[in-house]
């Protein structure tokens, strides 16, 4: 499902075969974007460390939040595999549609209500931008209540989305309608 080679889960074995065993019982199958990981089971680990950490760990920011930063950062990159999947996420905490096609097209994101707006809007000049970024781009998240661990929540989120768009573009990883279903848990 990309343009280099991958392990399927029954030839995986070692560590390999550990992690995919362990995603199958927790998530009931392995997403594209880690099977192309599989030559390196070791990044694959730390991927998914990193991946629970900043999208389920303790945080100032909701799930919908993070969520919502996913789909715009993935919309500014033109990663369809990551707007998909997110955007499929993001829909378990956001019920307005209209909200959702704003964000999966990082297209009139002023017009949110202020806290998402400005979380959204400054993921998408990190990415977009990043060195256009100053100090006072902070002072937009601190006027709608974000902590410094907030802001770097928010950088965090941003860059690691910015992290596997670049793998899911440039290693061609597809994803199909079915991908996209069948997850015990997002």
């Amino acid at each position: 499902m990309s343009w280099i080679e991958e392990i399927e889960v029954d030839a995986a074995d070692g560590e390999l075969a550990d992690i995919y065993a362990k995603l199958i019982k927790q998530r009931g199958k392995v997403a594209n974007i880690l099977k192309v990981h599989s030559l390196n089971p070791t990044a694959m680990g730390n991927h998914l460390d990193l991946y629970m950490t900043l999208m389920f760990g303790k945080s100032g920011l909701s799930r919908r939040e993070r969520e919502a930063i996913a789909v715009v950062v993935s919309a500014s990159n033109d990663c369809a595999y990551c707007v998909s999947h997110h955007a499929e996420a993001l829909r378990r905490y956001e019920k307005d549609e209209e909200i959702v096609a704003l964000l999966s097209a990082a297209d009139g994101l002023e017009t949110l209500e202020p806290r998402l707006s400005n979380i959204v809007r400054h993921a998408e000049k990190l990415t977009t931008a990043p060195g256009a970024m100053t100090e006072s781009d902070l002072g937009e998240l601190r006027a709608v209540g974000l902590s410094d661990q907030d802001i770097l929540d928010v950088s965090l989120v941003t860059a690691y989305f910015n992290f596997v768009n670049r793998l899911a573009l440039g290693l061609g990883v597809a994803f199909s309608a079915e991908e996209l279903t069948g997850y015990s848990d997002d």
